[in-house]
């Protein structure tokens, strides 16, 4: 997966080049007469009344947006109908700084409008707004509407309906149904005065001052306080996004497992960045849930220690080598093995040809020594210019970081950016054509993405085989908010072909030489309950052993309220059935505000 501020800068871009395409267009008369906001709400996710301009709608301001390229207020009537489908709330967009405040009983003439957040192609769902408005304020100082009351009892169970088959499964034009589904729930309060209460945080306060809660405590709970993400039919339907109307130093700086305790209130929102979106005028005070970093075990000395740590775009100009090396000799015990992943060459993204990474490396181990590591050696191979994806000119790779004190690499000389590594048999067991090496790089499942870099390892006499991976991100999946349910993984198929030629790989190791420990890892970018994991699996040539762990401990990486798995290490059946292995995710990143990557790194450790 992107990492988020890369995804971020992404979807800015999507947002500009689609912003032509941002609305809705709908036929519809040209005018309107006065109409109550519930009456351009409807009971469905578009306005009957979009195109449409309207005349005198009047409500009470609940929030004013004066910053970025939202600005604009929220309106809400006070004086509400029966219809539970029918929100109450509307947003008036001004596009520059509004000129009403909180509290002001205002009227407001012009068009409706069904804008999509980020541009039509991200499928998201739309937001119904007032547009060009005439605003006449009446009187201020008026009460807010009371806040509805989000919480574990309001929320559905069932996430959302199925889309319209007929309308290419977009749910856009469905009856809403809050009572039932919880998109629907939330998509009925859409611009109303909301409020959470004691609200426990899911996914840590990132750079952009946002975080998330869930108003389901025990829904989907981890160890340390998240709410796991268990398959594509189970979500997390407590979840909500948290911004501020205030200033950015007064958003609460907290990790999973703190709480907004007491009410954050202020109205519901719907942005391209998760979905649903509750924009605090009032916020919560922040309680510590006291979550600290984890530390896994030292290795025996008759142990293989394996790891895999995505270290997030890493070139000489980062101010976390320190931090990263801290971690992987604190945290993670100096593991005997370390694949990395995002590497990038040795002036980062400028981009100039540069293929090296020597210098990222180079600096990377200094700072292990001087963590009090081991002096770890290392392998790689130097991708082909800007063909292996991530940032441009940024060049990552994986790399293989091994103690020699500990474990020895087996040189076989033929790899490069374009040769395919291969599997011989000699003296009866399986052997590397070419070690370092990468599998298939010229086939097409590897276009602009990064090639797994295979090496041949001995441990106390013991070869190992290890594989690194970083498939195919997830950009450009439908978020799960998005108006086409169930939403299209098309970054899945990608992935899959890269599954089945890893797995077939390891297939060709474990038919020349059944009983050889082979080890796949890395950033997988795709679940233990995935297509992906299960072609990488095949017919148990491989296993992963994140399913070793009980289900409340299995993460590695937590985005928009959900704990998920994206990072693997999957082992052969001579491992697996030794019964002597421990595999450990160590929560380092994930959960924690000051992150130096947005991925948790995982340990094995076993007796080859």
């Amino acid at each position: 997966m992107p990492s988020k501020k890369s995804a971020r800068l992404a979807a800015l871009t999507v947002a500009a080049v689609c912003s032509a395409a941002s609305t809705v267009a709908l036929s519809a008369p040209a005018h309107a007469d006065t109409v109550a906001i519930h009456d351009i709400q409807g009971t469905t996710r578009l306005s009957p009344y979009a195109g449409q301009a309207v005349t005198g709608v009047a409500g009470i301001v609940t929030g004013v947006r004066t910053y970025g390229s939202s600005r604009g207020f929220w309106i809400q009537d006070p004086n509400p109908d029966a219809d539970p489908a029918t929100s109450e709330g509307v947003f008036v967009f001004t596009s520059s700084t509004p000129k009403v405040a909180v509290g002001d009983s205002v009227t407001v003439t012009g068009t409706v409008s069904e804008f999509v957040p980020g541009g039509a192609s991200t499928g998201n769902q739309t937001v119904t707004e007032i547009t060009k408005p005439t605003v006449t304020v009446v009187s201020s100082g008026n009460a807010v509407p009371a806040a509805t009351v989000v919480n574990a009892n309001s929320v559905p169970a069932a996430y959302t309906p199925a889309g319209d088959t007929a309308a290419s499964n977009s749910i856009n034009a469905l009856t809403l149904r809050p009572a039932r589904y919880a998109l629907d729930y939330y998509e009925s309060l859409e611009g109303m005065n909301v409020q959470v209460a004691d609200a426990r945080v899911v996914t840590a306060t990132d750079p952009y001052t946002e975080l998330w809660v869930t108003v389901k405590p025990r829904e989907n709970t981890s160890r340390r306080g998240g709410a796991l993400y268990g398959s594509y039919t189970s979500q997390n339907t407590g979840r909500l996004q948290i911004q501020s109307l205030g200033a950015t130093a007064d958003f609460p700086v907290a990790n999973v497992g703190d709480s907004l305790t007491g009410v954050t209130a202020g109205p519901l929102d719907y942005n391209q960045f998760g979905g649903y979106t509750l924009v605090a005028n009032r916020l919560g005070a922040l309680k510590s849930g006291g979550l600290e970093r984890e530390t896994t075990q030292k290795q025996k000395k008759g142990e293989l220690a394996v790891a895999t740590y995505n270290v997030e775009n890493l070139d000489p100009s980062d101010a976390t080598f320190e931090e990263h090396a801290s971690a992987i000799v604190n945290n993670l015990k100096s593991p005997d093995i370390v694949s990395l992943e995002e590497i990038q060459d040795n002036n980062g993204a400028t981009n100039d040809g540069t293929v090296a990474a020597d210098v990222t490396v180079g600096k990377l181990i200094d700072a292990i020594v001087a963590a009090g590591g081991p002096k770890y050696d290392w392998r790689s191979i130097d991708p082909t210019n800007n063909t292996d994806g991530g940032e441009p000119g940024g060049n990552i790779r994986q790399v293989f970081l091994f103690n020699p004190e500990r474990v020895s690499f087996t040189d076989r000389a033929g790899g490069d950016a374009s040769t395919a590594v291969g599997v011989t048999k000699v003296h009866g067991k399986a052997q590397l054509t070419a070690s370092p090496g990468r599998i298939d790089p010229a086939d097409a499942a590897w276009a602009n993405s990064r090639k797994p870099l295979v090496g041949e390892f001995v441990f106390r006499g013991r070869t190992v085989f290890v594989i690194a991976n970083h498939f195919n991100s997830k950009g450009g999946d439908q978020g799960l908010t998005a108006q086409y349910q169930p939403v299209v993984r098309s970054s899945e198929t990608q992935r899959h072909q890269q599954a089945t030629l890893v797995n077939a790989f390891v297939k060709d190791i474990l038919d020349t030489q059944k009983n050889a420990d082979v080890i796949a890892l890395g950033d997988i970018n795709d679940f233990e309950f995935s297509g992906t994991a299960q072609l990488l699996e095949g017919d148990g040539e491989l296993w992963s052993a994140i399913k070793s762990l009980p289900k409340s401990e299995r993460y590695t990486y937590d985005y928009q309220g959900n704990q998920q798995v994206l990072d693997q290490i999957l082992v052969s059946p001579s491992i697996r059935r030794g019964c002597d292995f421990e595999y450990d995710s160590v929560h380092i990143n994930s959960e924690f505000h000051d992150q130096i990557s947005d991925h948790d790194p995982q340990v094995l450790r076993f007796q080859p």
